[in-house]
């Protein structure tokens, strides 16, 4: 439940889906109105028209709140759902009631500018001084940084996470190009061999960067099979715990794949430039 003014949702740029917006007279009329939220709306009246419908608080206990009616209230407006306390936005549940009616337990002022609005921070705060000399302005911010605060925690995360799955990718293609150029040099007289019967270079170069995309596929399924399980079992432990969807595990395997075949590249070409003649005399 919100007790807000006329222009809220023009403020916030949240859309009016259905009805009409709080206006002077809805506090002064005797019959109370509601504006609702898009998914109260659907949920009440599935496949109905909201607006000009009633509602009211079920809760017994409601009716000990000093400042709720528990009277019905008509429904002038349906809006789009706010969603202010989740990073992911999801359906919400939110009845607004007009200011004049209440209640109010703290209130926060929103301002639409197209200007810079913290130099807005001291004209606006003299004006709330000037209404009411008590009246605390505890903080003001922009929802954007409010926003960016909020995500400090998931964004720092994800950097951490980041780098490491950056040293991972990296001892990777120092795995695969180590061992292949090892396989090189372990096969430099079979290469020449082959050069010398009619083999074409190119031939040894895809067989080499094949033979990695190869090695790096095994250590793929293997990792997203061990994964899986690990993730399961501890899932058992951790109610939290979520399996990642098909899109990051599918574009993670696609990353290590070409980062496996970018490595194998290096020891490809120099397989494909083995001199016959010094590779056919080495032992």
């Amino acid at each position: 439940m919100r007790t807000i003014s006329p222009g809220f949702f023009a403020a916030l740029g949240a859309p009016i889906i259905a009805g009409r917006d709080f206006n002077a007279l809805d506090g002064q009329s005797k019959e109370p109105v509601v504006i609702v939220s898009q998914t109260l709306a659907q949920r009440m009246f599935p496949n109905q028209d909201a607006v000009n419908r009633h509602v009211f608080w079920t809760d017994p206990v409601m009716k000990f709140i000093p400042g709720i009616n528990t009277a019905p209230h008509r429904i002038i407006g349906v809006t789009a759902d706010i969603d202010d306390e989740h990073v992911v936005p999801g359906p919400i549940l939110t009845v607004y009631n007009p200011f004049e009616e209440g209640p109010m337990f703290g209130g926060r002022l929103f301002i639409h500018t197209s200007a810079n609005p913290y130099s807005l921070v001291t004209p606006i705060t003299r004006i709330i001084r000037e209404m009411s000399v008590d009246q605390p302005v505890e903080r003001a911010a922009t929802l954007e940084d409010v926003r960016a605060e909020v995500l400090t925690p998931d964004r720092l995360n994800t950097v951490v996470f980041g780098v490491f799955a950056a040293v991972a990718l990296g001892i990777a293609l120092v795995g695969v190009a180590g061992v292949l150029a090892f396989s090189v040099s372990a096969r430099t007289r079979e290469f020449g061999i082959r050069l010398a019967l009619g083999s074409q270079p190119r031939h040894l170069l895809t067989g080499v960067v094949a033979e990695g995309a190869v090695m790096a596929a095994a250590g793929i399924v293997a990792g997203a099979v061990s994964g899986y399980a690990l993730a399961r079992l501890a899932g058992s432990y951790f109610l939290d715990m979520q399996m990642p969807s098909a899109a990051p595990v599918v574009a993670s395997a696609v990353v290590l794949l070409a980062a496996a075949v970018v490595a194998s590249a290096l020891p490809a070409a120099r397989a494909a430039r083995i001199n016959v003649t010094e590779a056919l005399r080495s032992e």
